[in-house]
């Protein structure tokens, strides 16, 4: 017989609720016997432990299993992984240190482990709960509160939370028709689409990115993804407020910064990192600093993250900010888990972004490096076939984009200052090819036939 369900003794009616025993057995339960990792997957998220020191022995497991050759991991192997992690600066919190962790291994119930996983499911339920509450609150009591935004957003957000505790059940046809008839007669918005700022890939998409979908950029290095993958940020967060979040693995935030200054002020990228802007310049940066402040723009320079990482991390900023948009920078550079083979590696890495965008309802835009293969040809154009690594990321991708720009190999083209958007896979679409224009010293891509379309355009142009 189970054990019953009691409330954890010792908390006040302020606390958030946690079952700290109940994730100690689940942690310690992944280490006697692995192979629960992907029992529990299913229904359990490591994010939901309140217990971080738990939630990194989980991810420890994961990362040591790939190269099992028996059927448990000594918590030895596991204290090694944690420590590697704390040196490297990787890992956030104090691990146990070995006489508790040593604890933590002997607790192990694996055979009950399922049911005190779901027990830290509906405690973290409890918690959504709590955090949305929370949030309501400062919406209510929020001189600009808008009843018909402010009311659905948080029902929508309330239902999400239901449908957790429903999990996924097939669904007959009759049940799913009227949604789609509807979907079929009511134009998008930026409520269901993320605009990307370049007017011809939003018509072609139908008026952005949706969600659940992950879009591949590539590039060879040096012809600017990150200045199209900072560009799609900028006019989902900042032109149009949707909360979107820009993890690079190779720049720093001040770099980060620095190119999205460049962009939307139109101060040549290279004063603002010499710091010899002039006055004028200076005085455009002052003015744009409210502005951007408000975008909805989360940055992380992190060097060396994993999908479970980055996965928590988007878990929570949906629950908190509303999250709809990653964007990575970039794939090759991502930890990526222990595998046979590279290419295999590179292929759990770009499913499990696809899944992860799919589960939580957002875009993931992942940049990536495409091979040498496209500077052996004539017109130097790449295809798809020259996608770095593996053959997963073309079937993963719902839309893969490669730029190009052709006065990179010709500095005299006819076509100088001018980038192509190569879209060479489209699920449910169309493949085309869009031109934008190309300002690498300002850090940006736009419109060929660009018109400023809101005051704060107006006034960066």
């Amino acid at each position: 017989m189970w054990p019953e369900e009691e409330e954890p003794q010792g908390r006040d009616v302020f606390s958030r609720p946690a079952d700290v025993l109940a994730e100690r057995i689940v942690a310690g339960s992944v280490m006697a016997r692995p192979d629960l990792i992907d029992e529990l997957a299913a229904d359990f998220d490591p994010a939901d432990f309140t217990e971080q020191r738990c939630a990194w022995i989980w991810h420890a497991v994961d990362e040591i299993r790939n190269s099992l050759t028996d059927g448990k991991i000594p918590w030895h192997e596991v204290s090694i992984q944690l420590k590697k992690w704390q040196a490297e600066k990787y890992l956030p919190i104090v691990p146990y240190d070995d006489v508790e962790l040593s604890r933590v291994y002997m607790e192990a119930e694996p055979a009950s482990a399922a049911w005190y996983a779901g027990r830290i499911n509906r405690i973290a339920e409890r918690n959504r709960t709590l955090d949305l509450s929370a949030r309501a609150r400062t919406l209510a009591l929020s001189p600009s509160f808008d009843r018909d935004r402010d009311l659905a957003a948080l029902q929508q957000q309330f239902d999400a939370i239901i449908r957790g505790q429903a999990g996924n059940t097939p669904r007959p046809l009759a049940d799913l028709l009227g949604d789609a008839l509807e979907r079929a007669v009511t134009p998008r918005t930026n409520e269901n689409r993320i605009p990307t700022g370049l007017a011809d890939l939003d018509a072609l998409t139908g008026g952005g990115f949706s969600p659940g979908r992950l879009i591949i950029i590539g590039a060879r290095p040096g012809v600017g993804k990150t200045t199209v993958g900072q560009g799609f940020a900028r006019a989902a967060a900042i032109t149009n407020k949707i909360p979107t979040l820009f993890t690079s693995l190779e720049m720093g935030e001040d770099e980060i910064l620095e190119g999205i200054l460049a962009a939307e002020c139109r101060v040549p990228l290279n004063h603002i990192n010499t710091g010899t802007t002039s006055d004028a310049d200076a005085f455009r940066l002052a003015k744009a600093a409210g502005r951007l402040a408000e975008a909805p723009l989360y940055v992380d320079d992190a060097t060396d993250v994993s999908l479970p990482s980055l996965r928590g991390q988007v878990r929570n900023l949906v629950r908190t900010v509303g999250l709809r948009m990653v964007v990575v920078d970039y794939l090759q550079l991502m930890q990526a888990p222990k595998a046979e083979s590279r290419q295999v590696a590179v292929s759990a890495l770009s499913r499990g972004l696809k899944l992860m965008a799919k589960e939580f309802g957002i875009t993931v835009v992942v940049l990536c490096q495409l091979n040498r293969a496209s500077e052996q040809r004539s017109d130097k154009r790449p295809t798809i076939a020259d996608l770095r690594e593996s053959g997963a990321i073309e079937q993963d991708a719902d839309m893969v984009i490669l730029l190009n720009r052709p006065d990179m190999y010709e500095p005299e083209s006819h076509r100088a200052g001018e980038a192509d958007l190569i879209v060479d896979k489209h699920r449910g679409g169309q493949r085309t090819t869009i031109t934008a224009a190309w300002q690498g010293h300002y850090a940006r891509i736009f419109d060929m036939a660009y018109t400023p379309s809101t005051p704060q355009q107006q006034e960066a142009a």
